[in-house]
């Protein structure tokens, strides 16, 4: 008899939707204080959970919610190099 794995959930920071961990988009803040977009889900560091749609990373900046996560300020360049990799993503699938 197969056992049915149960798969990891985490919550998204825009829509605050409980989603399975690989359909979220994992942001990061390294230990030495980048920010950036973890397309693997292993960079070391601080993360957030993110729906790949620009509306939820709009929702996410606009509640602040996204940078409470990431207990860091974050960039004006840094959000918009964020925007642009989701926008392609999601253009790209």
């Amino acid at each position: 008899m197969s056992r049915i794995r149960k798969q990891p959930q985490r919550m998204c920071v825009g829509c605050r939707e409980m989603k399975n961990k690989r359909e979220l988009v994992r942001i990061v803040r390294s230990p030495q204080g980048d920010i950036d977009l973890d397309t693997t889900g292993k960079k070391p560091g601080r993360g957030a959970y993110i729906c790949p749609e620009p509306e939820c990373l709009k929702q996410a900046i606009k509640g602040k919610r996204l940078q409470k996560a990431l207990e860091q300020n974050i960039p004006d360049e840094v959000l918009e190099k964020i925007r642009e990799q989701i926008d392609q993503d999601k253009t790209g699938k």
